[in-house]
């Protein structure tokens, strides 16, 4: 089985990039499914029901979110068992941070967490997937680390070395160049990037995110138009086994070509 998990959707400039690139991309790893993390995909930032469908309509599989998932206050959207917010989030909070994808001859269980170091106050998330890992059964399992903190994705990562199939994180905008398999089984990433404007601060208008830094004071952000950069990580795993055999990040932008 092989897996192609896309980076941060930043606005309807990384919107549009990810409907524009995946179906290719797909073929061209031979990817049988796709994860794309939605929580910046409406325009201004969160997720709504239009940028959901429309990451859908350019072949997601499961929308996984972040510490922006109940921004825009959709929270019907959860309904969809293909959307994850994070499972970390206290009882009573709507939707589900897991999804069991029935493959006909495989399953994958996606997985959708959120760190707490530098962020906000949830559930302890290593108590979290323990009480999630006892509760499936599935051999194949992809985890969402949607965190700050380089540490707290590393220690997740090994935490989980021969429990999950991978552990990709997200969140920071930037893909990092660590992948590897942990013991021989657990394909890692602490952050596989994002999809939105390449001239840009995390898909930021340029200009905006430098006033910011400057001044210190409020801005309304706006997300940088198009041409974009598209970050993603392809992960080939066992289907009976359940083991990660390889993991190859993906960095493309509008005005190159896929090689």
């Amino acid at each position: 089985m092989r897996v192609l998990m896309f980076g941060d959707v930043v606005g309807e400039a990384g919107s549009a990039c990810f409907c524009r690139h995946a179906p290719e991309l797909k073929r061209q790893y031979g990817a049988d499914l796709i994860i794309v993390n939605g929580e910046n995909s409406a325009k201004g930032n969160g997720i709504t029901p239009q940028s959901a469908e429309q990451l859908f309509s350019g072949g997601a599989d499961v929308i996984t979110t972040g510490n922006h998932c109940f921004r825009r206050k959709c929270d019907h959207i959860f309904e969809n068992e293909r959307i994850l917010r994070p499972a970390n989030y206290p009882d009573g909070a709507p939707g589900s941070g897991v999804c069991v994808l029935d493959c006909g001859s495989y399953s994958l269980a996606v997985i959708n967490l959120m760190g707490t170091a530098f962020m906000d106050a949830l559930d302890n998330p290593f108590f979290a997937i323990d009480r999630i890992l006892s509760e499936i059964g599935a051999k194949c399992i992809l985890l969402d680390f949607h965190a700050e903190a380089t540490s707290e994705k590393r220690a997740m990562g090994w935490y989980l070395a021969g429990k999950v199939s991978a552990v990709i994180g997200t969140h920071t905008h930037v893909q990092t160049a660590d992948e590897e398999i942990l013991d021989g089984k657990t394909g890692y990433l602490t952050d596989v990037g994002m999809v939105g404007g390449a001239r840009s601060v995390l898909g930021v208008r340029t200009e905006l995110a430098i006033e910011k830094q400057r001044f210190r004071r409020p801005v309304q952000f706006e997300e940088a138009p198009a041409p974009c950069i598209l970050n993603a990580v392809c992960i080939e795993i066992d289907s009976k086994s359940g083991i990660c055999t390889k993991i190859e990040r993906v960095f493309m932008r509008d005005s190159t070509n896929y090689s």
